[in-house]
């Protein structure tokens, strides 16, 4: 297993490579980089994103000659110069690469360009919120899928199998941020009734309450956005528990067993449960994950909470190189490793596995 784990820990490296210089290079060909959005605000042009998809050949004219920023007329050249040299661009794009990742290899993620803080601190900040929604979405979504898909299976094709199937498929059809406008509305003071709050982690004043006060606001924060996250995780986990309960259930060992006298509870959870939850159990890290750092914008939007959804997506929008390449190589580093981390979750559920007799 040492060497399987070393050979995972080797592919790492150019497979992180591989997605920082593509995603380095697409960036080089996308319109509006930050000495742009600089001089937008300068001349008080708005985003000049959206100049440039508007202008067409008009932007093209109006940039003219030698110019090599739009809204960059009139404006010395050394300032422009100037620029470039803040933000690192008078060095050739291979340089910047290189610079970039050796920085990266140390874990020095640079600045923001917009926020003054660099991409560590901006990504401490937001955590709370990430950390909120992917560990309670992702438990809740275990709680409720396990049982239910157990129960599933054991009265597969009967009517309760039927209409639960049915409820899980449409809560899987909605989308999360549709569903958590339809919980405002109804929940949330929309027009209906107002339960809980429209936004942010904790109310005013939490500092000053006591620990079950706090513990109770956090709850009571939490609550919509977390359902709404989640709701459409049941269906898939519910389906893949019931469907490797029903592999289980189906083979010879589980007829020896009841052959044997024991009763259908103990064969259930104490030979089927350990088998079929293989793929459920060693699966968690890998979804948990993908919760976590693939926080809906949409839903932090709605409820107003700043966590990592929105970081990407304003970093996106601004140009934001130093967050938008320093986000994706700690998290890309991250699910990379998280992938061994699932896989030594497979020996841990069940130790007949052997990845290394496997390759050979």
């Amino acid at each position: 297993m040492g060497a399987y784990i070393l050979r995972r820990l080797l592919l790492i490296i150019p497979t992180l490579i591989g997605i920082m210089i593509i995603n380095f290079t697409l960036t080089q060909f996308v319109p509006g980089g930050p000495i742009e959005q600089i001089l937008a605000q300068l001349e008080g042009q708005g985003d000049v994103f959206d100049n440039f998809a508007g202008s067409g050949d008009a932007g093209a004219d109006q940039i003219g000659g030698d110019e090599r920023y739009q809204g960059a007329r009139g404006l010395p050249p050394e300032f422009i110069d100037e620029l470039e040299k803040q933000f690192g661009f008078d060095k050739p794009p291979v340089e910047r690469f290189l610079i970039m990742m050796w920085n990266y290899l140390q874990f020095d993620f640079g600045t923001s360009f917009f926020k003054s803080k660099t991409v560590i601190e901006l990504v401490i900040e937001k955590l709370p919120v990430s950390i909120t929604l992917g560990l309670w979405s992702t438990l809740i979504a275990y709680i409720v899928s396990i049982p239910l898909g157990i129960r599933k299976a054991v009265r597969d094709g009967s009517s309760f199998d039927s209409w639960t199937s049915g409820v899980i498929i449409v809560a899987y059809a909605i989308p999360g941020f549709l569903f958590a406008i339809l919980l405002l509305v109804l929940f949330a003071g929309g027009s209906y009734w107002k339960i809980f709050p429209l936004r942010g982690l904790t109310s005013e004043g939490f500092s000053e309450m006591t620990f079950i006060q706090q513990v109770g606001d956090y709850f009571w924060h939490i609550a919509l956005p977390v359902i709404a996250g989640s709701i459409s995780g049941f269906a898939t986990l519910t389906l893949l528990t019931k469907n490797s309960f029903l592999d289980e259930i189906k083979k010879q060992y589980v007829t020896t067993a009841k052959a044997k006298g024991l009763s259908e509870r103990r064969v259930l959870y104490g030979h089927v449960f350990r088998n079929a939850m293989l793929i459920v159990i060693a699966g968690f890290p890998s979804l948990f994950i993908g919760i976590f750092f693939g926080g809906s914008v949409l839903i932090e939007t709605i409820f107003s909470l700043d966590g990592l959804g929105r970081l990407g997506f304003e970093a996106a929008l601004s140009r934001d190189y130093p967050v938008i390449f320093g986000t994706l190589y700690a998290f890309g580093l991250m699910g990379l490793l998280v992938g061994i981390v699932s896989d030594l979750m497979y020996v841990w559920v069940d130790p007949r596995i052997d990845f290394e007799s496997r390759e050979t």
